[in-house]
């Protein structure tokens, strides 16, 4: 009995076993950093600091960039997503476009509300914007959140509008 081509298919075998299992590790590790992005935006559209908190690590650091709030662990991220759903209680998220490969991205977004309590003005706005973002372990650990601020004031009101281009 021939055992060399029935060695060589085992190994065949095995070797494709082992690189699909792989690839399965390597698939889930993709999929859960493309989820990243529907997972933050689900847990400010939450309007609950406990679903806010569980997107991110204990140690997390998140930067609203355009107006200069810093907060460092969750006990300062909660106080700032509560702040946030006060002045604007009816914030929404949109993801555009999440991208994020090796621990690191971004995710492309539209924020909208109506302006309550951060210039009292009781108007709707909505500005685009993105967000850079570190994940460690499934959950965002660093979060640097740009947009351009005078979008929103214009839009409410509390800047004058641009002069309209003469024709």
């Amino acid at each position: 009995m021939n055992r060399e081509p029935t060695l060589a298919a085992v190994i065949f075998l095995a070797a494709s076993v082992l690189a699909t299992s792989s690839l399965s590790a390597q698939d889930k590790a993709a999929a859960g950093e493309s989820a990243i992005g529907a997972k933050w935006a689900a847990a400010w559209n939450s309007h609950n600091a406990d679903t806010m908190v569980a997107a991110f690590t204990d140690e997390v650091y998140y930067e609203d960039v355009a107006f200069g709030e810093v907060s460092h662990g969750t006990a300062e991220l909660r106080k700032f997503a509560t702040d946030e759903w006060a002045g604007v209680s009816d914030l929404q998220l949109k993801v555009v476009r999440a991208s994020v490969h090796g621990g690191h991205g971004t995710i492309e977004w539209t924020f909208s509300g109506t302006d309550k309590g951060v210039f009292n003005t009781g108007k709707k706005f909505t500005v685009r914007g993105v967000s850079v973002v570190d994940v460690r372990g499934g959950k965002i650990s660093r979060c640097l959140d740009y947009y351009d601020a005078a979008t929103i004031m214009k839009q409410v009101g509390a800047l004058p509008a641009a002069p309209a281009e003469a024709k």
